[in-house]
């Protein structure tokens, strides 16, 4: 959708261009232009203000980029040190996971079931041995 917007402007742009090319063709080729350029007048105060405010833009964009690094610089930092605080509280918190882990007990079913299934491995082991003799 917005790129048939676009192609429609720009065509549309196209067609003017053209329009305004072809008219100054016939005023020329009916000699109602002349070829002499008006210059404009240039005041002197002007080239003074156009100085003051270059000298001023580049002023305040130096004292902005100054500000822009500074900001960059503290907030790495301060997401550098999150970061590692964050860092050593999931290690923390997996410690005692785990130490937590080694305390528990395991219940006397899941033991009694445990040596079950050894025994049953065993005996099947000594099934086979038999077997292959």
């Amino acid at each position: 959708m917005m790129m048939y917007f676009l192609l429609t402007l720009f065509f549309a742009s196209l067609v003017s261009i053209i329009i305004m090319i072809g008219r100054k063709l016939v005023f020329l080729d009916h000699e109602q232009i002349s070829n002499q350029e008006n210059v404009l007048l240039e005041f002197p105060y002007l080239k003074e203000i156009r100085h003051v405010t270059v000298a001023n833009v580049k002023k305040h964009g130096y004292a902005l980029l100054v500000a822009i690094v500074r900001y960059y610089v503290r907030g790495t930092s301060f997401f550098k040190n999150k970061y590692e605080e964050i860092k050593i509280k999931i290690k923390n918190r997996s410690r005692e996971n785990h130490i937590d882990d080694e305390k528990r007990e395991i219940s006397k079913f899941l033991k009694i079931i445990g040596d079950y299934k050894h025994k049953i491995r065993e005996i099947k082991h000594k099934i086979k041995k038999e077997e292959d003799l």
